[in-house]
């Protein structure tokens, strides 16, 4: 093989693995989560030209994107994912020279092979077109860099029979709760739209630092990458700036020196919960990527200091679960509702909490 031919080739390889990878994403870097919805889709748009001749929206369409399938297209155009002229359209519509055509297409199944992997998963709750799941902190959800086996889509190929389940969201590998899985390709439509559009419903239980003071409230900032360090996100100092981000909260327990909160997604941005926590200056506990594995508040004695140190054993990951999850199902239209209890360590921790702070009463009486 010539080296010019041997460096395209490679380069070639190098798109494709990109290309996996940005869709796939990492989770490894927690560049995608629970929140983070909208890197599940691609996004495009055709202006018709002048002298195109009418042609049904679905035919035309496919006509543009030869990679897909015509009927691919047609389960997009009935899930609401197109629009001409900014309207939802049908598939019979007769595109016009000049209709302006906008799509929203989750991604395709990835070209790589994912091998199944005999690995225990808490099934929640499964049909003909959903598996809905409780997964445990720690395991990644999709492979990606550095992590091609043992994630979660490995174990559900195996738990499929070898078939793969269709990704319409994802959760940190540090974050437990509930996560729904598509188990066929018009199932993935109609789900992903619903998490796209937000009409999903989401709480989550999260432990942050300090005494929120509110019993309630709802932070509307928007989210951006961190620029002195690309592994995070922050509300942009700009308004006008990084992507819209709406959390709601609600104080469940307090404990003076850590609060349990939870938190409810009205939008889904990458880190949105941990970084709206952070703004409001309570960073999740044991949070090392936002700075909630450290001391930050409380006294300066020693057997404080060892108290923490022995709570960050205890849960040695950010104190997030995705507790409940609420959707329309793809195929009977039924309003599902699914939750999932707080895992052990969390439970752990807000126990001995609850111990520390009777005794601290008790002695101040």
């Amino acid at each position: 093989m010539g080296a010019s031919k041997k460096k395209n080739t490679v380069k070639k390889l190098a798109e494709k693995l990109s290309a996996y990878d940005a869709a796939g994403a990492s989770e490894e870097q927690d560049f995608t989560d629970d929140e983070n919805v909208e890197e599940l889709f691609e996004h495009y748009k055709f202006v018709v030209d002048k002298g195109q001749s009418m042609m049904r929206l679905d035919k035309y369409i496919t006509s543009k994107m030869t990679e897909t399938s015509r009927s691919r297209v047609q389960m997009a155009i009935e899930a609401g994912y197109v629009r001409v002229n900014g309207s939802v359209a049908k598939s019979n519509y007769k595109v016009k020279p000049l209709d302006e055509i906008s799509l929203v297409f989750p991604y395709e199944k990835r070209v790589r092979e994912i091998g199944p992997e005999n690995i225990p998963i808490d099934v929640v709750y499964e049909d003909d077109d959903v598996l809905v799941i409780n997964k445990e902190a720690g395991m990644v959800v999709h492979p990606g860099h550095g992590h091609f086996s043992g994630t979660l889509v490995n174990a559900v190929a195996y738990h499929l029979g070898g078939k793969n389940g269709i990704l319409v969201h994802r959760i940190d590998k540090d974050t437990s709760g509930i996560l729904v899985i598509a188990k066929n390709e018009e199932a993935q439509m109609k789900l992903a739209k619903q998490f796209f559009d937000h009409t999903t419903k989401r709480k989550y239980v999260a432990i942050v630092w300090g005494n929120i003071e509110e019993d309630e409230g709802t932070v509307d900032a928007n989210i951006t990458r961190d620029e002195s360090d690309r592994m995070r996100f922050t509300v942009s100092k700009d308004s006008s700036k990084g992507k819209h981000a709406v959390t709601h909260y609600r104080v469940l327990e307090r404990f003076g020196y850590v609060t349990v909160v939870e938190c409810i997604l009205e939008t889904g941005r990458t880190h949105q919960i941990r970084v709206h926590m952070k703004y409001l200056g309570h960073p999740l506990f044991s949070d090392e990527r936002y700075g909630g594995d450290k001391i930050l508040q409380g006294t300066i004695f020693t057997k404080y200091k060892q108290f923490i140190e022995n709570c960050f054993k205890i849960l040695p990951r950010q104190g997030l679960h995705a507790k409940t999850l609420g959707f329309v199902h793809p195929t009977t239209g039924k309003e599902m509702n699914f939750d999932s209890p707080v895992p052990a360590d969390m439970t752990a921790l807000i126990n001995k909490m609850r111990e520390y702070t009777k005794l601290r009463n008790d002695k101040a009486e």
